[in-house]
């Protein structure tokens, strides 16, 4: 039996879930989010928790059973609390702002880098316009935003410029030796 998958789901408090099917509705103060689990497992709801059973024995259906369990957690979490990614931007002249649905980023290219949102997700610049604070309710959607504005200017080996994770440790390579 799944560890993860064994573990009930804790519905808090302003949050609702439906059940059509093999579609799974939660939603909260925060919006709505659907998804339609893997027909592998069954989803039950009762006394203010969800409980993730699998239909028999098979290596898939023991996949599933934690995948599904951990991605409705993530939904609920989601509807009731949000999510938050924060990102620095390193470098001198190394700045964003934040333009409506899109983001614009100064990154030592020779014209600025317009990134746009996808619906769901919101942006916020710190006044130095050199952190990036990224939020939503769908935690998969909001790490690949992430990684998709990460990807624009990773940070290099040597110096470290560029976008990163806050907190990210970077190991730096050491540069060229002197000659003797």
């Amino acid at each position: 039996m799944s560890r993860i998958g064994k573990k009930p789901v804790e519905i808090p408090q302003g949050v609702n879930i439906n059940i059509n099917g093999r579609e799974i509705v939660v939603k909260g103060p925060k919006g709505e989010l659907r998804w339609v689990h893997p027909d592998r497992v069954k989803v039950n709801i009762e006394a203010g928790k969800a409980q993730v059973e699998r239909v028999d024995d098979t290596k898939p259906s023991k996949a599933m059973h934690g995948l599904t369990r951990s991605l409705l957690q993530n939904m609920v979490t989601g509807v009731s609390q949000g999510y938050q990614k924060v990102m620095e931007i390193v470098g001198v002249g190394y700045r964003a702002q934040v333009q409506g649905d899109k983001i614009v980023f100064s990154i030592g290219y020779s014209h600025p880098v317009e990134f746009k949102l996808p619906e769901g997700i919101k942006a916020e610049v710190d006044k130095k316009q050199t952190q990036l604070t990224l939020s939503g309710i769908d935690k998969q959607k909001l790490g690949q935003v992430a990684a998709n504005i990460r990807a624009i200017r990773p940070p290099d080996a040597y110096k470290g410029k560029g976008i990163r994770y806050a907190g990210e440790r970077l190991r730096l390579k050491a540069g060229k030796a002197a000659k003797k």
